[in-house]
């Protein structure tokens, strides 16, 4: 399933030209016309990112940012807002409050789209790792004994405990979600849309795990994964 954007404005050729463009991206798009009818969509359908004006004339230019902002299931969410080029001071105004990006308008859709992409791969990452922590102490509550190997490695490494003669493995967090991916058959390329990589990107971090247990292809490589229950920590 792709991820939804928000896009909100007052005028509605902004909102078309963001949405058919970020939909010829991939993306899945809904609009609002106004700060009220965006936070009724916020609520229901919890966006992935939100692209919003925040010169509207009918409400509190920047009401929108910090109700999201003051949500806790809300606080990472990705805000681009939208200004007058002129508007320096609304600019840093809509940074303060905990926009991610501005955009004056008007502005580039491909710039637009690498703004979006950029946000959405931090913030997907951030949710990944929240949703493995959880993962990892629901499993140190229901396993008390836990042998005190069982560490996570300094610098953003993770550590493998050793199978039977295996020897220690380390995994990044990134090369631990691209495995994952693989023992669950998605191709390079659906890795790459997932996490917001480029193809070669995902095809080093595949050459990393190959080289760092010793497989020799894919297949070996997810059959060494589960048996020796490498996804799994």
């Amino acid at each position: 399933m792709s991820l939804l954007i928000l896009v909100v404005d007052d005028d509605p050729t902004i909102r078309y030209e963001a949405s058919s463009s970020l939909e010829k991206f991939g993306y899945s798009v809904i609009t609002a016309g106004d700060s009220q009818e965006a936070l009724n969509i916020i609520e229901e359908y919890h966006p992935n990112l939100i692209v919003t004006d925040i010169t509207m004339s009918e409400l509190d230019d920047y009401q929108l940012i910090r109700w999201v902002r003051q949500h806790p299931k809300f606080r990472i969410l990705p805000v681009v807002f939208l200004t007058a080029r002129v508007d320096v001071e609304k600019r840093i105004r809509g940074y303060q409050l905990g926009g991610d990006a501005c955009l004056p308008k008007p502005f580039e859709l491909n710039e637009l789209y690498a703004i979006v992409r950029n946000l959405l791969e931090r913030s997907q990452l951030m949710l990944w790792e929240w949703r493995l922590g959880m993962q990892q102490q629901s499993m140190e509550r229901q396993t008390s004994s836990v042998d005190t190997t069982y560490q996570v490695y300094l610098n953003n490494q993770e550590y493998i405990p050793p199978v039977d003669s295996i020897e220690q493995i380390f995994l990044t967090r990134r090369e631990r979600m691209v495995l994952k991916f693989l023992t669950e058959g998605k191709s390079n390329s659906q890795i790459a849309t997932s996490l917001y990589l480029s193809r070669r990107t995902v095809e080093k971090y595949v050459s990393n795990l190959l080289g760092k247990t010793g497989t020799n292809n894919r297949v070996e490589l997810v059959h060494f994964a589960r048996k020796n229950n490498l996804i799994n920590h």
